[in-house]
C-alpha cells in the first residue's frame, strides 16, 4: 500500500511546464472537504488562513492550536495534507517531526525568517538537516526562502539559500514573493521542485507552471476570498 507521503512525493515528479501541482490551502475542516470533493489530489494549509480561522493575526497562533487545527484538517479528508508551520515555533527538530506526524500530515513548510527577520542561511540549513534526519522519508519538507518578502531583491541570494536547503535535505523550495520577471532565472538556478505563490492579478496557474512552478500554493488568498464572499452575504442579510 502506498503511504500518503509517498503519494505526495509522486505528485511532484514528472511535472511538465504548464502543468504544475495545484495545492489549495484549506483553513479548516469544512474548506478542506470542499477542496477534496472538487478533486484536488492534495492540500497545503496556509498558516495565515488557519490563524484567521482561529482568531489570531498571522504569526501569532500558539503552536498547540496550530497543530490541533491542522490535525482536524488532515482527519477531515482522504488526500495528503501538508502544513505550513511558519518557522517551527522554536521546537527541537525531533519534537517538531513528532508533532507533525501526530497531526497526520505528510509534509510541512519551514520558513527561514523569524518575526520578520531573515535567519542565517547556514544555521537554517543545519536545522533543515536535523529535521530531515529526524523525519527520514516520513515527511516532505518545503523550505521557504523569504529573501524577496524581507526586502532582499537579488535573485542570486535566493538561489544560494535554495541550494543550501536542498543540500540539507529539503524536498522542495519556496521563494515566496518572487517577482514574475525573475522566475525563469530562479527555475534555472534551483535544483528540484519549486513552489510558487499564486496571487490575485498575477500570472495564471498555467503561466506559473510555464515560468517554472512545480507546484502552486495560495497562501491565505483563498481564505480571504471566502471571507469577502461571506462579507457580501452578510451585507445582503443586514
Amino acid at each position: 500500500m502506498v503511504s500518503g507521503v509517498d503519494l505526495f512525493r509522486a505528485l511532484h515528479r514528472g511535472r511538465v511546464p504548464g502543468d504544475p501541482l495545484v495545492l489549495p490551502g484549506p483553513w479548516d475542516a469544512a474548506s478542506a472537504r470542499v477542496f477534496a470533493e472538487a478533486g484536488f489530489p492534495a492540500l497545503a494549509t496556509p498558516s495565515a488562513g488557519v490563524a484567521a480561522s482561529l482568531g489570531y493575526e498571522d504569526g501569532a497562533t500558539p503552536a498547540d492550536e496550530m497543530f490541533a487545527a491542522v490535525a482536524r484538517i488532515a482527519r477531515a479528508v482522504d488526500v495528503p495534507v501538508s502544513a505550513d508551520i511558519e518557522d517551527g515555533y522554536g521546537l527541537a527538530p525531533r519534537e517538531l517531526v513528532e508533532r507533525l506526524l501526530e497531526a497526520g500530515v505528510v509534509g510541512c513548510n519551514l520558513e527561514d525568517s523569524h518575526r520578520g527577520v531573515l535567519q542565517d542561511p547556514a544555521r537554517h540549513a543545519d536545522r533543515l538537516a536535523e529535521v530531515r534526519a529526524a523525519a527520514g522519508d516520513r515527511l516532505f519538507v518545503n523550505a521557504r526562502v523569504d529573501t524577496f518578502v524581507r526586502g532582499v531583491t537579488d535573485p542570486a541570494r535566493a538561489i544560494q539559500r535554495a541550494a543550501s536547503y536542498v543540500a540539507a535535505g529539503a524536498d522542495c523550495v519556496y521563494p515566496i514573493g518572487a517577482p514574475t520577471d525573475v522566475l525563469p532565472l530562479l527555475r534555472s538556478g534551483i535544483q528540484g521542485p519549486v513552489n510558487l505563490l499564486a496571487r490575485p492579478g498575477g500570472p495564471s496557474l498555467t503561466a506559473l507552471g510555464e515560468l517554472g512552478a512545480t507546484r502552486i500554493t495560495f497562501g491565505p488568498g483563498l481564505q480571504l476570498r471566502a471571507t469577502e464572499a461571506l462579507r457580501e452575504i452578510a451585507a445582503e442579510l443586514a
